[in-house]
């Protein structure tokens, strides 16, 4: 989690190369998400927290600008292996309206993409194919755990149905 030093830390410099120094005031380091925030809402003096938070890499407005144009070309993957939930967590900890709404929308899209690629993938193994197919796996080389558990659900579900139905009509 990208975030900023918004006092001087004596012996903390190794966290910016700077071994056996002082962590100066207005350095901008990357810290695991819990510590950064753990630092934000402690304030050793009471008019300044010790450090504020930035929206990370993933969440930028460049990454929010590619979401708009088409949720379903980008790879979130790539992004944060857990896309959504860092959303969240970041959501959490931000008022980001903008934000908020992008990943609504992204996900309302992606989620009728991954619905379409499930119930396509048991249709392709019913007719003999190997399963997703070229683009299918390509596409879900770009999904978050969230999504891929949405695809596995929904999978699962078309499956399920598919067996019912065959019982149906034999019964």
């Amino acid at each position: 989690m990208p975030c900023t030093f918004e006092l001087d830390v004596p012996n903390l410099g190794y966290l910016d190369n700077n071994a056996g120094h002082a962590l100066k005031s207005g350095t901008r380091v990357e810290l695991p998400l819990w510590l950064a925030e753990m630092l934000a809402v402690s304030s050793p003096n009471s008019n300044k927290s010790l450090v504020t938070l930035d929206l990370p890499p993933s969440l930028a407005p460049r990454v929010m600008n590619a979401l708009k144009a088409d949720p379903k070309s980008v790879d979130l993957r790539a992004l944060a292996q857990n896309f959504y939930g860092l959303g969240s967590r970041i959501l959490e900890l931000f008022e980001e309206e903008e934000v908020c709404d992008v990943l609504m929308d992204t996900f309302r899209s992606r989620a009728a993409e991954i619905s379409d690629h499930a119930s396509n993938a048991g249709a392709s193994q019913r007719s003999g194919g190997g399963g997703v197919g070229n683009d299918g796996v390509e596409f879900l080389r770009g999904l978050d755990e969230m999504e891929r558990g949405l695809f596995r659900a929904a999978h699962d579900s078309s499956k399920a149905m598919r067996v019912w139905m065959g019982d149906v009509k034999k019964g």
